[in-house]
């Protein structure tokens, strides 16, 4: 299928191909989605090819004579196909001396038959007998085959030959096997039995096969009839294809799909934790039912870190399949219903909510932080998206104050957490090895985690944010590790800052999110822009200290109730220091703090999947 045509194919919740190939071609230009794709046998009656068959009538309407040698060959008699045919028809005055009385039987029609039988008639008479027998179009293969020998064919045909328990010689026009035996298997089985990648097959390559083959003891014929009989019902008979078909039914009978928008694939360890918690725990709210596709910036390396399937978030044909194709679709979490990084950010993520919500896709508002939207078109396109959703969760309280602001009356908004806040750190004897990788000496104390990023006019801060940090490796004895959660991006601008230190310092750089949670847990008080950062350190119950660049650090730093260093726009080191030092005044009490109001977040965290879990059971009003 071609053009348009193609993108009104709905390829369902599972489909069945018969080989690897079309399963590549599927994924290829249809961009089905490889895990959705079962890929079973073109599977032989066993039964109806059998040795139990009788190819006497064959023979009979043919002429043939049974206490001679024939050798059977079966295929579409069409250029791209009959390349066999035609050498089996030049070899066989060679055959006739080779094999006295050898009966080639050759079964098929297309669209080069008339040529080919015109050539075995000219070898008939040459030979003075009826040596090569063209039957044309044939639908009685079983009786065919069971008339031979020994078969010469592929793919399918020489499957059918096998499951008769003939011996076969696999050959075709994309290259040669040669007689099929055990030490064959492996490389007939990689093609499919198409001979793909193997020698081309000629003229000289088939004929001292057939001689070799009808040179066989009839013992050892037999033996390798047994073999391919045994080989079929092993790897390619109907009832394996019957029992692939029905996992397929099963796997397909009761599951849904759900496409995931959000800020991912750029590395930003905040977004991919967010990622993480979801891939884990959606598939968990569904029963393990659940297909998920993440819209992403790099598919392959999401794909590969989260074990989920992944489009590219920037290819409207890609996005426009996957949101068609889903059942239900979530966006988030993040601050993504924003426009202060830019308009064209909160148009992308609008006009994926009105995409699905266009297709009639129930649509969940996962964790959000909202705002700010300043522009008035920008307020309208969220009041009407998100009026119309089904579910929204959001981050924190300040986010609902700004969609009443906004003028958005749906029900069912509820405010809850971070999923972050459900994602577990590694063990602490890791995180000390990974720190002692990043260079961190073993037993200095205090260690104080630093988190910070580029923001527009924040590099006339720079000499600023350096004097802090001395002074708080100088005044606290502390030793300074910054945690670069966006790579390469917060590792530039951290690496700024420290060119213009005095003490040492170290840098800790992971894609994973409980890494950075473990190595933080081994931290005495972190220090952050970042919002995640102070997320994974909450969780680690490690006391912290906010510097705000976004209304969303400081709603959490008052949410966990920690104290804020001031604002990153014309930092202020003095301030700073100040609110550092009464934090490492006080790091029992603040830890204690983090013990009472952690569990409450975490637990409104894990509302995201019961509210969830209702929008995949058709509990909600929209």
């Amino acid at each position: 299928t071609s053009g348009a045509l193609r993108y009104l194919t709905n390829w369902g919740e599972r489909t069945i191909a018969v080989s690897e190939d079309i399963r590549d071609y599927l994924i290829r230009e249809y961009g089905l989605p490889r895990e959705q794709i079962i890929v079973t046998i073109n599977g032989i009656d066993t039964e109806k090819f059998s040795p139990a068959v009788s190819g006497d009538r064959v023979a009979a309407e043919f002429g043939l004579d049974r206490s001679r040698p024939v050798l059977s060959y079966v295929s579409r008699m069409d250029e791209d196909r009959a390349l066999a045919a035609r050498h089996l028809i030049a070899i066989a005055p060679a055959l006739d001396k080779a094999i006295p009385g050898i009966q080639l039987l050759i079964a098929g029609g297309g669209n080069v038959f008339d040529g080919l039988k015109a050539q075995s008639e000219a070898v008939n008479a040459a030979l003075g007998r009826r040596c090569v027998v063209m039957t044309g179009p044939r639908t009685d293969i079983n009786e065919i085959v069971a008339a031979g020998d020994v078969f010469v064919g592929v793919s399918r045909a020489a499957l059918e030959a096998m499951a008769a328990a003939k011996p076969v010689i696999v050959a075709g026009n994309e290259g040669f096997l040669g007689l099929f035996g055990p030490e064959k298997l492996e490389k007939a089985r990689e093609g499919n039995f198409c001979c793909r990648g193997l020698p081309q097959c000629t003229p000289e390559l088939l004929l001292d096969s057939v001689r070799d083959a009808f040179a066989l003891p009839a013992e050892e014929r037999r033996r390798l009839g047994d073999y391919g009989r045994e080989v079929i019902g092993a790897y390619y008979s109907v009832r394996r294809m019957a029992a692939d078909a029905l996992e397929a039914y099963r796997q397909a009978r009761g599951r849904r799909s759900v496409v995931l928008s959000g800020y991912y694939g750029f590395r930003n360890l905040g977004d991919d934790a967010i990622l993480e918690a979801v891939a884990r725990l959606v598939k968990r709210a569904g029963d393990g039912a659940v297909d998920l596709t993440v819209l992403s910036n790099a598919p392959a390396e999401t794909e590969a870190a989260y074990g989920v399937r992944a489009v590219q978030r920037f290819s409207p044909l890609a996005v426009y399949r996957a949101i068609r194709r889903c059942d239900y679709f979530v966006s988030g979490g993040g601050s993504l219903l924003q426009d202060k990084t830019s308009a064209q950010s909160l148009l992308y993520y609008v006009s994926l909510i009105r995409l699905a919500q266009l297709y009639r896709k129930p649509v969940m508002i996962f964790a959000n932080g909202i705002g700010p939207v300043d522009r008035p078109l920008g307020r309208k396109m969220v009041r009407k998206a998100l009026n119309r959703a089904g579910i929204i969760t959001l981050r924190e309280e300040s986010s609902l104050r700004e969609l009443q602001a906004m003028g958005v009356s749906n029900p069912n908004i509820r405010v809850t957490a971070d999923p972050v806040f459900l994602i577990e750190g590694v063990e602490e004897a890791e995180a000390r090895l990974l720190l002692a990788k990043a260079g961190v000496p073993e037993g200095v104390r205090p260690l104080v985690g630093v988190s910070l990023r580029s923001i527009p006019g924040l590099e006339r801060s720079i000499p600023a944010l350096a004097a802090f940090c001395d002074r708080i490796a100088r005044e606290h004895g502390a030793r300074l590790v910054f945690l670069d959660m966006q790579d390469p991006q917060d590792g530039q601008f951290s690496r700024q800052v420290e060119a213009l230190m005095r003490t040492p310092a170290c840098h800790f750089t992971t894609r994973s999110a409980p890494e950075m949670m473990g190595v933080i847990r081994c931290m005495d008080a972190v220090v952050s822009m970042r919002l995640h950062t102070l997320i994974f350190s909450a969780k680690q119950r490690v006391p912290l200290l906010g510097i705000v660049y976004d209304l969303k650090v400081s709603a959490y730093l008052e949410a966990l109730d920690m104290p804020s260093a001031g604002s990153a726009d014309g930092f202020d080191a003095d301030r700073a220091a100040a609110a550092f030092a009464g934090l490492m005044a006080d790091l029992p009490g603040r830890r204690a703090r983090l013990e009472q109001v952690v569990p409450g977040l975490e637990a409104a965290a894990a509302e995201n999947w019961r509210l969830f879990s209702q929008l995949l059971n058709g509990e909600t009003n929209r």
